[in-house]
């Protein structure tokens, strides 16, 4: 079961982040070409996958360790929050949804002003940066009993599903419901932190169906959101009847 659950948020989460890494090749190929622009990517992906090699081998050979587990309980929990406070924020309207056509004419409008080399690194470290955070996912949730490749799985086929839609599509993917994934990745991520945290202080038996509580925990932390971000709606929905 946690094999399945770890690729699913992994997919998720990758997805999201190569979206967002397409947009900005995409930009930096349509001035230097497709050839130029997907070496840019494919060496920054070829680093993060050095990076996800090397780090998961080093810290799995501590993986029985209590407080590695804790250490990426915590990390998991810090990560997913800050994803769900953001999808919430987006929902309830306090903060733009992110606007892929809007990030792709900023890039071409600083690409106007850079050239050839300049564009090449644009393209380069806007996919390792987006990747970093791809990175961390399946290194913390992978170190979970061996689970390493289910992450770098989900990973790659979700690396895989965007790339075959950007280069069919050829502009920016505009119709994917990042925020609802976000939600939804932030409260699966969560969940995994919940869980591994209080596992690693000697919580375990405290969890009514093993791991079959991660799905239950996803599903409060989703509910929680909806419901805040509905809250938060309605209250801003107040303050402006109200007037000043």
């Amino acid at each position: 079961m946690a094999g399945w659950s770890i690729f699913l948020a992994t997919f998720l989460a990758a997805a999201v982040e190569w979206v967002e890494a397409f947009t900005i090749v995409l930009a930096v190929a349509l001035g230097i070409g497709w050839r130029a622009a997907g070496g840019a990517a494919l060496a920054a992906l070829a680093l993060l996958a050095a990076m996800t090699a090397a780090s998961g081998g080093l810290l799995a050979l501590w993986l029985d360790l209590a407080w590695l587990q804790g250490t990426i309980g915590v990390l998991l929990l810090l990560f997913g929050v800050r994803w769900l406070a953001k999808a919430v924020a987006r929902r309830a309207g306090l903060k733009a949804l992110h606007d892929e056509d809007a990030e792709f004419a900023e890039t071409r409008r600083l690409l106007a002003r850079s050239d050839r080399h300049a564009a090449w690194l644009v393209a380069f470290k806007g996919v390792l940066l987006e990747g970093l955070e791809v990175w961390l996912i399946v290194v913390a949730l992978g170190l979970q009993k061996g689970s390493t490749l289910a992450a770098a799985a989900g990973a790659l086929a979700a690396l895989v599903i965007v790339a075959a839609a950007g280069a069919f599509a050829r502009a920016p993917l505009r119709r994917v419901p990042e925020n609802a994934i976000k939600l939804a990745v932030g409260a699966m991520i969560t969940a995994f932190g919940t869980f591994w945290t209080l596992e690693a202080m000697g919580g375990a038996r405290t969890w009514p169906w093993g791991e079959w509580s991660l799905p239950a925990l996803a599903v409060f932390y989703i509910a929680g959101g909806l419901a805040l971000a509905q809250q938060l709606r309605r209250s801003r929905a107040a303050a402006s009847a109200a007037g000043p």
